[in-house]
């Protein structure tokens, strides 16, 4: 399953590089639809981004026509993140889906009223208390697209950490020492 984040003229330098850590993380598509609140090479991006810039693969897209010009609703798995969602993110059963798109509005406006009300049956959200406004934009991609991966049981994903194999692997030679010098 092949995963793209489409962030649509984000506005705040922080929250995009810390989707770029995140999609880095999970091997996910990050796509950029311009106009951007910020320049792309900002201190703010870079640092949030720390060194995984290197790792991520970015389309950059000159507005959202173009983005869905050369990406249909119609022909391809797209879900728009919205407060106004007819279902739950959670709901569609990613994982028989060969690749799904999806896509965020600006952190102040969201998406287009006019796209939501378009593909309203494509709109998901993600469950909040009454009264309250909205998530993070980072904070809500991880949540996305990490239930997005679990549904595909952490597809391509490191499921056990090297680093716990490493420590599990020293203790073992320490014990073999160890009962090497007693006998």
């Amino acid at each position: 399953m092949k995963l793209n984040i489409v962030l649509v003229e984000p506005e705040i330098p922080q929250n995009t590089g810390n989707i770029a850590r995140t999609c880095a993380a999970l091997g996910t598509k990050l796509h950029l639809v311009y106009p951007l609140g910020f320049s792309i090479s900002e201190k703010q991006v870079r640092r949030a981004g720390l060194d995984y810039w290197d790792k991520l693969e970015i389309e950059e897209h000159i507005n959202f026509n173009s983005f869905l010009k050369k990406y249909s609703p119609e022909e391809h798995n797209m879900f728009f993140v919205t407060t106004k969602g007819k279902k739950v993110y959670s709901e569609p059963n990613y994982k028989e889906m060969e690749e799904v798109f999806i896509l965020f509005g600006k952190e102040t406006k969201g998406l287009p009223e006019e796209i939501l009300k378009k593909h309203i049956d494509k709109t998901i959200r993600i469950p909040m208390r009454e009264g309250i406004r909205s998530l993070n934009l980072s904070n809500s991609v991880s949540i996305v697209a990490y239930d997005i991966f679990r549904q595909a049981d952490f597809f391509n994903l490191e499921k056990i950490s090297s680093y716990n194999l490493r420590i599990k692997l020293i203790i073992i030679y320490s014990l073999f020492i160890f009962i090497k010098l007693i006998i």
